[in-house]
């Protein structure tokens, strides 16, 4: 019967090859899929999945599709530079912030005595194989043979531009075991990495570390390293606290009062990180990632004495080019009347002083 109608055979084929892709690819996302967090329900966790503060959540599938769909990426910059640092870091000053730019949300931030690492990566792609994923686009600005001994490494979610299983491989074989802080749900994969020390705190929650103290403050995002554990362990950023000086690494989030309310309880703020890139298009984004124009906002509503701009440069992971974000971020600069100097684009491989 098949062959009366030819046509049958290959819509069979295809049916077939369409149904065996989509179980391979709900096995694989089953496998990359972590375990959830277990714990006491909250105002953000309803005993099985986080919630944002801003009651927005990231885009679904259906949203995923259509923005697949009607992608408009900008074309990334040929010229982009790939300048490595080779010169020594400048000897840090205890009281003082001393901060080096690596790449993406990466800072080695180095205050009172301690070298921290934020959201580390100097995987070649931010992805969990390394034949695919979305690739680097420039190389570390530093390069992770000249880090010098890192005691505290701040891990804001579980995306794979942010928790990257080849650098924390890296960390634990070459460095002493640095102390990993995470947020609620992501020590259990720090652990099945063979990493010692580890502090998983939720938001509002603080650790002492020498003579700073690591608070977790909430942010609007989401996590997921599978398909089946989206939300299921929880994102923030960080505010360290020292006798002399105040800073906050957002991480990654989209917009809302949150800001204005984190300045309300626990500002001013000597130095705060603000994310730039990947926002585009904003009716996908907006929910988990600022706009250059949002970050602005965010530095006045936290009352930020200086900001630095982050997550932008490395990895296309929007549809947004590193010479908009910064160009954008500019001209919202020049419209709410801030000076440059106050919320800085840092350039991979330099180091900065805050004193």
């Amino acid at each position: 019967m098949l062959f009366l109608y030819p046509n049958m055979n290959f819509f069979l084929a295809l049916l077939i090859v369409f149904c065996l892709a989509l179980l391979l690819f709900q096995l694989i996302g089953k496998l990359l899929s972590t375990q959830p967090y277990q714990g006491p329900k909250s105002d953000h966790f309803n005993g099985r999945r986080f919630q944002n503060p801003s009651g927005t959540n990231a885009k679904g599938f259906d949203e995923v599709i259509k923005y697949i769909g009607k992608r408009k990426p900008d074309k990334w910059p040929n010229d982009l530079d790939q300048s490595v640092r080779t010169t020594p870091l400048p000897v840090p000053i205890p009281a003082e912030i001393q901060y080096t730019f690596i790449n993406h949300s990466t800072f080695l931030i180095q205050h009172q005595g301690m070298n921290i690492l934020t959201d580390p990566i100097w995987s070649m792609r931010c992805s969990p194989v390394q034949f695919a994923g979305p690739k680097r686009q420039r190389p570390p600005g530093l390069p992770f043979e000249h880090l010098p001994a890192i005691d505290i490494v701040l891990i804001t979610h579980n995306h794979y531009d942010h928790l990257d299983k080849n650098t924390i491989f890296l960390l634990n074989k070459k460095q002493k075991q640095p102390t990993y802080v995470v947020p609620l749900g992501v020590a259990q994969i720090m652990k099945k990495w063979d990493c010692k020390e580890v502090i998983e705190i939720d938001w509002n929650e603080s650790t002492q570390l020498g003579k700073i103290e690591i608070t977790a403050l909430p942010a609007n995002h989401f996590s997921s390293r599978g398909t089946y554990d989206r939300n299921t362990s929880l994102w923030c950023g960080y505010l360290v606290t020292s006798a002399t000086k105040k800073f906050y690494y957002l991480g990654d989030t989209g917009y809302s009062d949150i800001f204005k309310q984190t300045a309300k309880h626990f500002g001013p703020f000597d130095l705060c990180f603000i994310p730039i890139g990947a926002y585009l298009p904003e009716w996908f984004m907006s929910p988990i990632h600022i706009s250059p124009a949002q970050a602005a906002q965010v530095h006045l509503d936290l009352g930020s004495k200086k900001s630095v701009a982050m997550h932008f440069g490395t990895f296309k992971l929007a549809d947004d080019n590193p010479t908009r974000a910064k160009s954008e971020l500019l001209k919202a600069l020049a419209e709410n009347n801030l000076n440059e100097e106050l919320f800085h684009i840092p350039r991979e491989g330099d180091c900065y002083q805050l004193n």
